[in-house]
């Protein structure tokens, strides 16, 4: 069940310029609501039509005490500039919430005169004013409607809205050092409290502490019972249970007690190699089902990871997970589906997203707990598996899929890409949590946006399409580079025009 992310509240506040007839903003204001509530979509209608900078205020306040998360400014005639931006701006500073801008379509023919609004204009002016107090919000692809037009706008905000609180309101907990062998997780990380995100490091060492004071948790014969459930005949060395239950406890109740002044919370923790000659198992079940909890745990200390995976899943309200872009698909592989499940796809499209074994079971066609093959080469080569125990592994379900990462370059600077695909149904032939992703022009885009850009191997994937939510976001969140897959015939600034 997902429960770290945020269910925003949303206010619905008209405006009206004075030289306007106010009724026409509240009349309007009630239609949209009505279709709100016909759609299905909960907002908080606020009586007061603001004409001044008083009733802002005071508006303000009622969204204080109603502990508004999000906000629809809706012009119902042209509009206020000044108090209807001074809203915005104080809404955003003090409530820390998304604003969205909307404006009324006119109602008829016959209303030309008497009942016309000129919303559509006030709207330009509502944009200039907005840059004036540099306030930045969300506005529709075309941001004036009727009012079953304004109300499936406003459902189309609600995501953004949930997951630009989840991030206003997040703290990403780490565990160990940032790896060496992996310089693309040693991101700097002033751009995340830029965000408003805070982040609380801490060391292998206090988490080991923790774990050992967890070992005769009361608790942990429960879990085990609830991971057994959950595996069912995918239960393969049931002997380590109980270790994994005393560690997803040792997670559970440091974020309870490091949350601090946050609500939500991501982890990206260390996994290899010292965790598993001290810890004796390796943690990627664990992290599987803290991930099916709304609670993202990225590998290799991976921050911007788990950034993204938690973005993920406050749009998607579902599991998310992390993966590596990790290696091609082989051409025997593509020549025995081409013509099934391939249609429509070169061998340069596919790729196959993997990691050891940190995918919720939901997102698996047939999981079973494993071992880790790489440490286990590694550290164990050659006797049965004992420490490097506790992986997740299955095929990836056929889905839609977006990849996402959000990123900070060296210099400090958020860049992010955004790709809608899918994962096929054919088997990987491999281990780990694995699938063969699909995604149109994908060799151009793995060459002109992710290495061109220095993206790491490092990806969020969602179990949807949703790469219109996500941009949106993102220019909410003021991402200026945002590297998407382009079309055949459009080409990168960088792409070699002679083929």
């Amino acid at each position: 069940m997902i429960t770290n992310i945020p269910n925003s509240k949303i206010a619905v506040v008209a405006v009206s310029r004075d030289c306007f007839p106010v009724e026409l903003s509240r009349s309007r204001r009630q239609a949209v609501c009505l279709e709100c509530k016909k759609a299905g979509i909960e907002v908080t209608e606020i009586e007061t039509v603001i004409e001044n900078e008083k009733q802002a205020m005071a508006v303000l306040d009622e969204l204080i005490a109603k502990k508004i998360d999000a906000l629809v400014i809706y012009l119902g005639n042209f509009g206020p500039e000044g108090p209807t931006t001074m809203l915005a701006q104080k809404f955003s500073s003090i409530c820390g919430g998304a604003v969205m801008f909307v404006a009324a379509a006119e109602d008829s023919a016959d209303k030309l005169i008497g009942g016309r609004g000129d919303a559509y204009c006030g709207m330009l002016s509502a944009s200039y004013n907005l840059s004036l107090r540099g306030v930045k919000v969300y506005i529709p692809e075309y941001p004036v409607g009727t009012p079953d037009e304004v109300a499936e706008m406003i459902g189309g905000f609600k995501p953004v809205a949930d997951a630009y609180t989840g991030i206003k309101n997040l703290k990403i907990i780490t565990f160990g050092p940032r790896p060496a062998d992996f310089y693309a997780c040693n991101s700097p990380i002033k751009p995340l409290f830029d965000l408003g995100v805070e982040v609380e490091e801490n060391s292998e060492l206090d988490l080991f502490e923790s774990f050992n004071a967890h070992e005769n948790d009361e608790r942990i014969g429960a879990k085990v019972d609830e991971m057994k459930a959950e595996l069912g005949e995918g239960l393969n060395y049931s002997g380590v249970l109980t270790k994994l239950a005393q560690y997803e406890l040792t997670l559970l109740d440091w974020v309870e007690a490091h949350k601090g002044a946050k609500k939500y919370v991501a982890i990206a923790g260390k996994c290899w190699p010292a965790f598993q000659t001290q810890f004796h198992f390796v943690p990627c079940y664990v992290n599987s089902r803290l991930a099916s909890m709304g609670i993202p745990v990225s590998c290799e200390v991976d921050i911007y990871g788990a950034l993204s995976e938690y973005i993920m899943t406050c749009i998607t309200k579902a599991p998310a997970t992390l993966l590596d872009i990790n290696n091609s698909v082989p051409r025997d592989m593509y020549e025995s589906e081409k013509d099934g499940n391939l249609t429509g796809y070169t061998n340069k499209d596919l790729f196959m997203g993997f990691h050891c074994g940190n995918t919720p079971s939901c997102r698996l066609k047939q999981p079973k707990l494993n071992f880790q093959r790489i440490m286990h080469r590694l550290l164990e080569p050659d006797s049965e598996p004992n420490i490097t125990r506790g992986t997740i592994e299955g095929d990836i379900a056929a889905s839609d899929i977006t990849a996402f990462r959000l990123h900070s370059t060296v210099d400090s600077k958020l860049i992010s890409y955004i790709a809608e695909g899918e994962t096929i149904d054919m088997p990987s032939n491999s281990f780990g949590s694995i699938g063969v992703f699909a995604i149109h022009e994908m060799g151009r885009f793995y060459r002109y946006a992710l290495i061109e850009k220095h993206y790491p191997h490092h990806g969020a994937v969602g179990f949807a399409h949703c790469g219109k939510t996500l941009y949106n976001l993102l220019k909410l969140l003021g991402v200026e580079d945002i590297s998407v897959n382009l079309p055949k015939g459009l080409m990168y600034p960088t792409e070699n025009p002679f083929k």
